[in-house]
């Protein structure tokens, strides 16, 4: 099994995986756009913007590459690789369905987890904007 986590390094620490992506500093966080900050990554707006910023798209298909090899040295274990930004919400959801998306293609057995997607928003002081 592959697990692919998104979460908010804002309400817990990150969760137990063999890569950890740490997006706080590598897009623009839509908590900052009035129309998205409400919405998350598994709303059609959120999803499109945080897959339109540069490097997204590529840093997803190079993610679930390395998922696919650890999970064949793992030979058959689970593998589990996760998504962090400041609240869980937003970035992390985003990239997390799109691995998870890609890795779908490959046939394996995969499931997304978004661990903190429908917790509050965290304060405007806890994001870095």
């Amino acid at each position: 099994m592959i697990r692919i986590v998104s979460f908010g390094y804002g309400h817990a620490p990150a969760p137990a995986a063999e890569a950890t992506y740490d997006l706080r500093e590598l897009f623009y966080n839509p908590f900052a756009d009035p129309e998205l900050k409400h919405l998350t990554g598994l709303d059609a707006a959120v999803y499109e913007h945080v897959m339109a910023t540069r490097g997204a798209e590529p840093l997803a298909q190079l993610a679930a590459y390395l998922t696919v090899g650890l999970h064949d040295i793992a030979r058959g274990k689970d593998v589990t690789v996760a998504y962090g930004c400041i609240g869980g919400r937003h970035r992390s959801v985003g990239l997390a369905r799109r691995t998870w998306e890609i890795v779908q293609l490959t046939g394996r057995k995969t499931v997304v987890e978004h661990r903190d997607v429908d917790l509050p928003l965290l304060p405007p002081s806890a994001h870095r904007i």
